[in-house]
């Protein structure tokens, strides 16, 4: 079959890798592979597999090149924005949705009619809500968060969920969208999960790459942005309350970094913390680590849990919303802490006691990609969950 996934760019991020995995997934399994991105920077990101074929859409250039773009852009941000906050999607996206149709159409008259559109993630295909088609398939990787008026949301979710094929990422946004779509009176023409790819082989493969920065004392590890959602003041304080030997590696970048690095001066214990920065491989850091932790707030799946088991590194994670228990299923379950300082820092002290703990290969047999270009390729649209 003949695909297509969208994303809103190449940048380094959770959602783009997989929208990148997924790619590559669908060509590794013999189909023909395209990846769509809609702005042309940054591009931190490819797909791995040669037969993938990368286009860019510059949905911004695109707009304003338009004949009625410009006046529709300064009329969403000058008024319409300001009167209804974070509305200019609304306005602009039925314009966008059009110019984007039309740019796929002319990528069909070059490669032949696409069997399956897949949308990655709420920021892309919101801003394309008017471009409606029975192949598209939008993907939730998210809970559903209320962070504007009820009546409002209802609004936003009329346009860009009801009467669609929608894919959620794991049971967690499910329920998520189960619910938000209750209180909204929204009726999508299918709903149903289907989790993200995990290219093992692709992971292992970057995993061996030499990087001289590893310490070589005993660590374990966290991988994610520094932003609230992910949890690092928790963490901390679950490490300091620990005890255990092991120090602290955090890999990643944002905006929290520096009032992270003066909560562990105040824990005393920036002497066994490393802020490793942002990191373009973060797989070697996993492969060495001891043990991968996780204490976000809410994770849509957790794509780093099953990138680490990839790296063949046990993981142990806070029970947070969304979907991290569709990673933590069967004896992994035993792995799941309370999302607190207390409990998180019992299963840390609890855990190391056990290690080495060896990966089992059907901790990760859900992620393989051909178990995901299968659900994505059949003809289960009209499955309800």
């Amino acid at each position: 079959m003949r695909t297509l996934v969208v994303i809103h760019s190449l940048k380094m991020g959770g959602m783009e890798r997989v929208a990148v995995n997924l790619a590559d997934a669908f060509a590794e399994e013999g189909h023909e592979s395209h990846l769509l991105a809609c702005r042309n920077r940054p591009n931190d990101l490819a797909p791995s597999h040669e037969a993938v074929k990368l286009h860019h859409f510059d949905q911004q250039q695109a707009l304003l090149k338009s004949v009625i773009g410009i006046p529709v852009f300064l009329l969403s941000r000058v008024l319409l924005g300001v009167i209804l906050p974070k509305s200019h999607f609304m306005w602009v996206g039925w314009l966008c949705g059009w110019l984007l149709k039309h740019h796929i159409r002319k990528l069909e008259q070059q490669h032949g009619r696409f069997d399956r559109i897949v949308f990655r993630g709420l920021g892309t295909f919101k801003y394309f809500w008017s471009f409606r088609d029975e192949r598209n398939v939008y993907v939730l990787e998210n809970v559903i968060h209320y962070d504007r008026p009820l009546w409002q949301k209802k609004l936003e979710w009329k346009l860009v969920f009801h009467d669609r094929h929608l894919a959620c990422v794991s049971t967690g946004v499910l329920e998520s969208a189960q619910e938000a779509f209750g209180k909204g009176n929204i009726r999508p023409k299918s709903l149903r999960v289907i989790t993200n790819p995990c290219p093992v082989e692709q992971i292992r493969a970057l995993a061996n790459e030499p990087d001289d920065d590893i310490p070589s004392e005993p660590y374990i590890l966290n991988v994610a942005r520094l932003v609230p959602q992910k949890g690092h003041a928790l963490l901390l304080e679950a490490y300091k309350a620990s005890g255990i030997a092991h120090k602290l590696v955090i890999v990643g970048e944002g905006e929290l970094r520096s009032e992270l690095e003066a909560k562990a001066r105040d824990l005393g214990i920036s002497d066994r913390v490393i802020f490793a920065g942002k990191r373009s491989n973060p797989y070697p850091w996993m492969k060495q680590a001891d043990l991968f932790v996780l204490a976000s707030e809410y994770e849509g799946l957790g794509i780093v849990l099953t990138e680490a088991l990839a790296c063949g590194t046990p993981i142990v994670s806070v029970d947070s919303l969304g979907g991290v228990r569709d990673v933590f299923r069967g004896e992994l379950e035993r792995y799941l802490a309370p999302r607190s300082p207390e409990g998180l820092a019992q299963s840390l002290s609890n855990i190391t006691r056990e290690l080495p703990i060896p990966v089992k290969p059907n901790w990760l047999a859900p992620f393989r990609s051909d178990v995901i270009v299968v659900s994505f390729l059949s003809g289960a649209h009209n499955q309800d969950s």
